[in-house]
């Protein structure tokens, strides 16, 4: 009697554990029974209502699902790029470089770096960042610099893809941005009378990159540093310098350059 009591508690819970996995698999069975191409539709869907979380699972089932086909390369870089809508940066990273890795031939690998570029491209500062005036030149460079390189990487490779006019315009924007950073830089240390300091990064903005707009003010902080260390033929040099590459500069003539104050500060 005391047998058939021990024994039947476990079979009570095998039965409920089976009754459990029986729905378990209704579900996976009807998962199952999709088509790559219903999973597919169903992951657009997802997509195109901004439901970009729920859309990468179904874009992973149907790698698996469609494997080795067209379809699954089309779920991988779509899976990337609803990753990346989600705020997944490393993620969707991580799934641009294996398809690169697993496909290096695949007539979409433009694509992959433009989508790679992109996800590197930090120009989403927050919204804030439109009241502290805030740009990409004040942000860490390094996503800027690896984004960079995707793009470069683009337009060397293929020249001619449609992607590749977008692509040079953001490496110029990048290039922009990473000589007003070396300047934002230097601003900061002058600022704080660390003068060798500011010279060393403003050298770099104006060696470094050419025909930027962020080299007027990097040889300004450049002359005003050497001035600052009594270091006056340097100093004489670089003005003439900036006399001849900014005639009209208003840094010559007013020590800034006219900007108009966020629309919030009134005072």
């Amino acid at each position: 009697m005391s047998r058939a009591k021990l024994s039947a508690v476990p079979l009570l819970a095998l039965m409920i554990a089976l009754a459990g996995c029986s729905s378990l698999f209704s579900s996976e069975d009807k998962d199952a029974k999709a088509s790559p191409n219903k999973i597919y539709a169903d992951a657009r869907d997802e997509m195109s209502s901004g439901a970009y979380d729920k859309a990468v699972p179904l874009f992973e089932k149907l790698e698996g699902r469609a494997a080795g086909t067209p379809l699954a390369q089309q779920a991988q870089l779509e899976k990337a790029y609803a990753q990346y809508k989600t705020g997944e940066q490393a993620a969707a990273l991580a799934t641009l470089d294996r398809f690169m890795k697993q496909h290096p031939v695949s007539p979409a690998v433009d694509y992959a770096l433009y989508l790679k570029g992109i996800v590197n491209f930090n120009d989403n500062l927050g919204p804030l960042a439109f009241i502290a005036r805030q740009d990409l030149s004040e942000r860490d460079q390094k996503a800027a610099k690896e984004s960079f390189e995707s793009f470069k990487e683009l337009v060397t490779r293929f020249p001619d893809s449609k992607y590749t006019p977008d692509a040079r315009a953001r490496m110029r924007y990048i290039v922009n941005s990473l000589a007003a950073y070396e300047t934002h830089v230097a601003r900061y240390y002058y600022n704080r009378g660390a003068y060798v300091a500011a010279i060393n990064r403003a050298q770099s903005a104006v060696t470094d990159y050419e025909q930027v707009p962020a080299s007027e003010e990097a040889l300004f902080i450049l002359m005003r540093s050497y001035e600052q260390l009594g270091m006056t033929q340097l100093a004489g040099d670089t003005r003439r310098v900036l006399e001849k590459s900014y005639p009209k500069s208003d840094y010559l003539t007013k020590g800034s350059k006219s900007s108009q104050n966020p629309w919030w500060k009134f005072w």
